[in-house]
């Protein structure tokens, strides 16, 4: 089968990309630097291991993030294949218990007879042998002397990896190496923002006389576990979490935090209600045994099959672990609560992808080189399938010599890849898949469909049709 295609790194995007390359026939070597080089955040060497929710979001039909499920679904995606198959009850959303997850996928990945994976760390992606390896002045007499021992390894590496496309997948916790390297490759400063994990709590540790099952607005029945507050109970627990300490950040970085992931006490500065309106919403929450809304409420959402493990829901945070115990114990129901796992804080390297990539997303200098999972500039778990997913069929082809594929413009996969390559660059940030994103409806079904919902419902039936279409073509030019 010739060259292998080379995907650096195991996470949900490099698991997608390998699947889809191997999938269309192509041989694939899947680089994890686990369990040799381990991360902040990660705990095991499980291919594709989940370290923040385990919630892959909505799968509501109608919303942005169902459309692009529902494109990957129909596109053959083993992300949302084996996520179906690990699902755990979550109301609307669609959650997955994280272990079996991991488990699945990188079993799924072993018995693959095309892909090969190989746990190293990976330092570059110039494997061109005639290349030599430059010591530091540090490190040299000279700063312009070769290292022969690394020139050496080079050509090693090169002989061992080839000449085939490279897919960089490495994500938000790349290495400090291979950080340096894409720094020296794109030109630009890293750029990074500061994300946060939320505490895992022993689901027997509940207080359930306190505590009560619901969904919101009765989705999904009694999925979650609420505990619900008081006005008095609200502001001494807000008091607590102003006055906490944290884990200090490095002192020469500026905070930069994801919006859409911001810790507790992050948004409780911003104003003493914010968690209320925030993650602390009691909207559609009604006691069983009142019919009462509480003044705020804690939800928790089962982690695995078991059932034995809950997870806060948007109570990441990076209050040292002591005070997560004190605080986090103020919650009603939580007075005694096991904590399986403390929220903590890591930081999330992506590149400034409008200046480097296509469409396609294959780099514009190189276009041997991809890119493809969080550090392109997406930020969700489902995104970063959706850029594994292009980026492994577009491997292929220019494998190949195959023209490459983008996706239709009125879909999330297109409207992602659209985003991450043509967007100002100037202030560029991660973003979700949302409608804001989606090409818009032509004025006269914009007249036609006056509710946001209709227009949505149209949005996502137009996209499907198109996909469905994008797909068919796709596979007869395979």
């Amino acid at each position: 089968m010739g060259d292998p295609i080379n995907v650096i790194g195991g996470g949900l995007a490099g698991v997608e990309a390998a699947w889809q390359a191997a999938e269309l026939g192509a041989s694939v070597r899947l680089y994890e630097m686990r369990p040799v080089v381990q991360t902040p955040a990660h705990r095991t060497d499980q291919l594709a291991e989940i370290v923040c929710s385990n919630s892959l979001k909505t799968d509501e039909p109608g919303s942005a993030p169902y459309l692009l499920k529902e494109e990957l679904r129909r596109g053959g995606s083993l992300v949302l294949d084996v996520a179906e198959k690990t699902r755990v009850p979550a109301g609307a959303a669609l959650s997955v218990d994280r272990i079996k997850f991991a488990e699945m996928i990188t079993e799924r990945i072993e018995d693959h007879p095309n892909i090969e994976i190989v746990r190293e760390e990976v330092r570059t992606f110039d494997w061109s042998a005639d290349t030599p390896v430059r010591m530091d002045a540090a490190s040299a007499s000279s700063p312009n002397a070769i290292d022969h021992d690394q020139a050496a390894e080079k050509r090693g590496l090169a002989d061992k990896r080839g000449s085939a496309p490279t897919i960089i997948a490495t994500g938000p916790l790349t290495s400090d190496a291979l950080t340096a390297e894409i720094m020296k490759f794109t030109g630009d400063d890293q750029l990074y923002f500061y994300d946060a994990i939320a505490p895992i709590i022993a689901a027997d540790s509940i207080d359930m006389s306190i505590a009560f099952k619901a969904a919101r607005y009765d989705k999904g029945g009694d999925d979650y576990i609420n505990c619900p507050m008081d006005r008095e109970q609200y502001e001494i627990f807000i008091d607590a979490v102003l006055n906490a300490k944290s884990v200090p950040l490095k002192r020469f970085e500026d905070t930069h935090w994801f919006e859409s992931c911001l810790p507790i006490e992050e948004i409780a500065r911003r104003g003493p209600e914010t968690l209320r309106f925030g993650p602390m919403k009691p909207k559609g929450l009604r006691h069983p045994k009142t019919g009462e809304e509480p003044y705020a409420c804690v939800q928790l959402r089962q982690e695995n099959l078991m059932a034995d493990a809950f997870g806060m829901v948007g109570f990441q945070n990076h209050l040292r672990y002591g005070e997560q115990e004190r605080v986090l114990r103020l919650i009603p129901g939580l007075e005694n609560a096991e904590f399986l796992q403390f929220g903590q804080i890591h930081r999330n390297t992506f590149i400034n992808s409008p200046k480097i990539l296509n469409e396609s997303l294959e780099t514009r200098s190189n276009p041997q080189l991809f890119f493809a999972g969080q550090i392109t500039g997406v930020e969700g778990y489902v995104e970063s399938v959706a850029t594994g997913w292009i980026a492994g069929k577009n491997a292929v082809r220019t494998l190949r010599g195959q023209p490459l594929i983008t996706a239709p413009q009125t879909s999330a996969i297109g409207a992602l890849c659209r985003y991450v390559s043509n967007v100002e660059t100037k202030n560029f940030q991660p973003v979700n898949i949302t409608f804001g994103l989606l090409e818009p409806l032509p004025p006269e079904l914009r007249k036609k469909y006056r509710r946001k919902r209709e227009r949505h419902m149209v949005q996502v039936e137009r996209a499907l049709e198109d996909w469905d279409t994008f797909m068919a073509g796709s596979e007869k030019a395979a």
